[in-house]
């Protein structure tokens, strides 16, 4: 059995990974968090191979309290040989892309860099123990290009820009550490391009000028580029085309 975590399964994104990797791999079994798992796509909250837990990215202390219940799906020793971060936040109740500083909020600042940074960290953190086999696993934490410093040109979407280059870091940094702890492994950031779902859904004017891809489109997308991986990719930033993005 081909063993995948994926966080944020009831996203757009997440589901469309998750319903992809059903669909084209008989030996997957998906073990799937987010905060309402009642919210997950029928068809794949209903596939035997599909294991749902209670996870949430902006609760600090969701990470630790997952451990005793993933155990009780997926022993440590058996291991997990995908990980994907698909959580993350642009808008929502008082945080909305500012346009300039004087629109900065604290409190959104804050909601942002818990869900889009540190929840991904804490997760990995209480991961650990299923990382440590010998075969080859693959850590992917879906970004965003306009996490880059170096490709930022326009300025504004402070919260959404800064909590995503903060995820950046944490992907490189950990790609450092876990080749010694958990060799062989790729821990990479994937921008998945502009997908149509719920995040995007109140720029859809300013989206008709841009390439925008279907959630099914950017889970092929995504699987593509993971199907690439290997150790030397380890570290690195892809786009959803596969090319490399500068951090």
């Amino acid at each position: 059995m081909h063993k995948v975590l994926v966080a944020g399964i009831s996203g757009a994104i997440g589901s469309g990974i998750a319903g992809e990797l059903l669909e084209r791999d008989p030996s997957a079994q998906i073990i799937g968090l987010c905060r309402r798992p009642e919210k997950v796509p029928e068809a794949i909250a209903r596939s035997p191979r599909v294991s749902l837990l209670a996870w949430d990215a902006a609760d600090p202390g969701a990470a630790g309290a997952l451990v005793d219940d993933l155990a009780g799906v997926l022993p440590a020793a058996e291991g997990v040989d995908d990980v994907i971060f698909a959580a993350g936040i642009l808008h929502g109740a008082g945080l909305y892309p500012e346009k300039r500083v004087e629109d900065l909020e604290a409190g959104a600042l804050a909601q942002a860099f818990q869900v889009n940074a540190a929840s991904f960290s804490l997760l990995m953190r209480a991961l650990m123990p299923w990382l440590r086999h010998r075969r080859f696993k693959r850590v992917v934490a879906i970004s965003a290009k306009v996490g880059s410093i170096s490709d930022n040109r326009f300025g504004g979407w402070y919260a959404y820009r800064s909590s995503k280059a903060a995820l950046n870091m944490l992907v490189k940094t950990l790609s450092v550490e876990l080749p010694r702890r958990c060799k062989p492994v790729a821990c990479v950031a994937v921008h998945p391009g502009t997908t149509r779902s719920a995040l995007s859904e109140p720029f859809a004017a300013s989206l008709a000028q841009l390439e925008v891809h279907s959630a099914g489109q950017t889970a092929t997308n995504i699987l593509a580029v993971m199907d690439k991986l290997n150790e030397s990719g380890n570290g690195r930033f892809y786009n959803w085309d596969g090319t490399e993005l500068p951090w």
